[in-house]
């Protein structure tokens, strides 16, 4: 055996096993017979007897189509985040399936909705109970500016999620951020008491803020990405702007102007605007101020209450 032939061998639990790929090999029904399922065989941790409330793979990317509002569908990169419930006695949820199981549904125009089907397939396929799906995505919505008709298209990062529990009920939710500007009222206030009492000019501080909402939608209901954006803007008005002259630059300073906000304002006015809609079973909102005047941010978690439901927690 020449030198050559030495690096295309091994030695296996005493054993010769050759190491080069053979591209001619074709795959038989016999062989893949032969195959062995190591999730299949009892371990150690399979007889502890223990359920796993959660297992399954993460950041799985693919095209996915999303239904707008409009009526229309738009291709969009998303990620993927899924997994099944096991019972204490399986050992595993043979990850590859689940990728397998949703890739088969990437021709489809997602809904939220959509996400049922899928769920049921992963507890018909992998015989289990139980399990939760999630597409993450940017969502695009065309913006207006201010005051000079520019168009620019604002992308919202956008999660759909949906849950079996082991009664076999399934939930849906939407998981939505929205940035917007905050203007601080103490410092509004500060900055006109220097210019009527010292004739001083001062400029009161603002910053980018955002929201985070995660709405569970009720059981018959449609909720669109689209009207969470809208009840965001409804509430607190001063959406950061994509397209800018400096005619919308002004008007925007008088917009934030002409409504202050503490972080606290700002998660009363979005429990408002969700809490009137009969579509959203359960929220939970948490808005974020990334101070200008302080080294640390500030922060507020409010929720609509629902017993069981969404809670504060950091």
């Amino acid at each position: 055996m020449n030198i050559k032939d030495k690096e295309r061998e091994c030695m296996v639990n005493g054993k010769s096993r050759m190491k080069v790929y053979d591209e001619a090999f074709e795959v038989t029904d016999s062989y893949l017979d032969s195959l062995p399922d190591t999730q299949e065989t009892l371990t150690e941790s399979t007889l502890m007897g223990k359920a796993i409330p959660h297992v399954g793979i993460s950041g799985f990317r693919l095209p996915i189509h999303i239904a707008m509002k409009d009526g229309g569908g738009r291709e969009l990169d998303a990620k993927v985040d899924g997994g099944v419930t096991i019972e204490k006695h399986v050992r595993g949820a043979h990850m590859s399936r689940l990728a397998r199981i949703f890739y088969q549904h990437r021709v489809d125009v997602f809904r939220l909705e959509s996400i049922e089907p899928i769920i049921r397939e992963q507890e018909s396929k992998l015989g289990t109970k139980g399990g939760r799906l999630k597409l993450s995505f940017r969502y695009p919505i065309k913006q207006k500016s201010l005051r000079s008709e520019l168009e620019g298209h604002q992308y919202y990062p956008v999660s759909y999620e949906g849950r079996i529990g082991a009664d076999g009920v399934f939930r849906k939710f939407i998981h939505f951020e929205y940035t917007y500007s905050s203007a601080c009222p103490c410092s509004s206030a500060l900055s006109e008491h220097a210019r009527e009492w010292r004739n001083q000019y001062g400029v009161p501080h603002s910053q980018r803020s955002k929201a985070f909402l995660s709405v569970e939608v009720a059981e018959e209901a449609t909720l669109w990405i689209d009207d969470l954006q809208e009840m965001c803007l409804s509430a607190l008005k001063t959406e950061v702007q994509v397209m800018v002259k400096r005619e919308d630059e002004q008007a925007f300073a008088e917009l934030n102007g002409a409504h202050l906000k503490f972080v606290e304002d700002a998660a009363r006015l979005l429990y408002r605007e969700l809490d009137n809609d009969i579509r959203i079973k359960d929220f939970r909102v948490k808005c974020q101020h990334y101070e200008s005047l302080h080294p640390y941010d500030v922060e507020a978690i409010i929720c609509k209450g629902v017993t069981g439901g969404f809670g504060a927690e950091i």
